[in-house]
C-alpha cells in the first residue's frame, strides 16, 4: 500500500512539472522589435468616370513603401515607391483599362519585411425599375 502511495505522489509530481513546463507562452515571433504599420485601401467616389482609391499608410517610424496595381493577368499597370512616416496617397485608375477585371493592390514595407495584398473587384449593372400605382 505504501509503495502504490508512493507511486501515486511520484505520478501527480510528474504530472504537475509538466503541466508547469508546457503551459508557458511562447510568442514564434518577437513583434517588439518590429515597427507597426497598417495599411488601408479604400475607394472614395469616381472623378469623371474614373475611379478614385485612397490609401493610407500610418506607421510609427519613417518607412519606404512599393505600391503596384496588378490586372489578373500579372501585368503591372502602375508601380511607385514612398517614404515617409504617416502618407495618404490617392490613386485615380483608367477606367478604359480596367474594364471588369480584377485588380491586385500589393503594399509592401521595407523595413518591416512584410506585404499586403488587395484585391479590387469591378463590375457594372444595369438596374431599370418601373412603377405602377393605383390612383383613385
Amino acid at each position: 500500500m505504501k509503495k502504490a502511495m508512493r507511486n501515486y505522489g511520484i505520478f501527480t509530481i510528474v504530472l504537475l512539472a509538466f503541466t508547469i513546463v508546457f503551459s508557458t507562452v511562447t510568442l514564434a515571433n518577437d513583434e517588439a522589435g518590429k515597427p507597426s504599420h497598417t495599411t488601408e485601401l479604400k475607394f472614395i467616389g469616381n472623378l469623371e468616370n474614373q475611379p478614385v482609391f485612397e490609401l493610407n499608410l500610418s506607421n510609427t517610424e519613417e518607412d519606404e513603401f512599393t505600391v503596384t496595381f496588378r490586372d489578373e493577368n500579372g501585368n503591372i499597370l502602375y508601380t511607385d515607391k514612398f517614404k515617409g512616416a504617416n502618407l495618404t496617397k490617392k490613386f485615380l485608375l483608367k477606367a478604359d483599362d480596367l474594364t471588369d477585371a480584377v485588380l491586385n493592390v500589393v503594399v509592401k514595407s521595407k523595413k518591416g519585411n512584410t506585404s499586403d495584398v488587395y484585391i479590387i473587384n469591378r463590375s457594372h449593372s444595369y438596374v431599370e425599375e418601373t412603377v405602377v400605382n393605383k390612383i383613385k
